[in-house]
């Protein structure tokens, strides 16, 4: 697949804000990396700035994860016939792509993102509550769980949360917490997921409030 000049200098900014910060990232290096002749100025034909060009990578992982909401959304009906457990391996694992897909944009994250509040709230409200809203209306949307009195929000941040929890751990320190490798954490979310218990499946019976 060809990819404009556009789309380089994007990708490759990012990569490089990731790995060095956004201050320490000149307009002429991230020129040399999409393939234009360094501090000739060729950015500035597509972009304003180097803040536009942050601005463009947030955005355009913003798209392309109302996609990936949309496409998990679909697949909720499409591996209906699979038991429900493989159905959270699945949506775990593919929790986990998610956070690796956006290392880079993590990375920017944590690391610059303070200077560019507006596009802080672009990442939260574009990226992180949708990603959100997707588990939680996956989950209302298993048929085992229809009818269920449950708040799927909350289930969802709890669910979500240990995702993003154990891979940033494991990104940041190196190494799992407790060094639990991926297989099994997948199959520990999904039993939690399941909400297996002596008593079945979550949702079936809800303690009275105290």
């Amino acid at each position: 697949m060809t990819t404009s000049t556009r789309e380089r200098i994007v990708a490759e900014s990012l990569r490089l804000f990731a790995d060095r910060g956004y201050a320490a990232t000149s307009v002429a290096e991230i020129e040399a990396a999409a393939g234009l002749s360094p501090g000739a100025g060729g950015l500035y034909r597509h972009f304003r700035s180097k803040e536009e060009v942050l601005a463009a990578a947030v955005r355009g992982h913003i798209d392309r994860t109302r996609r990936q909401i949309q496409d998990l959304l679909e697949q909720a009906t499409t591996f209906a016939g699979r038991p429900l457990e493989v159905r959270l391996r699945m949506l775990c694992q593919a929790g986990l792509a998610k956070m690796r897909e956006e290392q880079d944009l993590i990375r920017v994250l944590f690391r610059d993102l303070d200077r560019f509040p507006h596009l802080v709230a672009e990442m939260r409200e574009g990226i992180v509550n949708p990603l959100y809203d997707g588990i939680a209306a996956w989950l209302a949307a298993q048929p085992e769980l229809a009818g269920a009195d449950e708040d799927w929000p909350a289930i969802a941040s709890i669910l979500g949360g240990a995702v993003v929890n154990y891979w940033l751990t494991n990104e940041s320190l190196h190494e799992p917490p407790r060094r639990i490798d991926e297989t099994r954490f997948v199959h520990a979310w999904a039993r939690l997921g399941l909400g297996l218990t002596n008593s079945g499946l979550i949702g079936v019976e809800r303690a009275p409030a105290p």
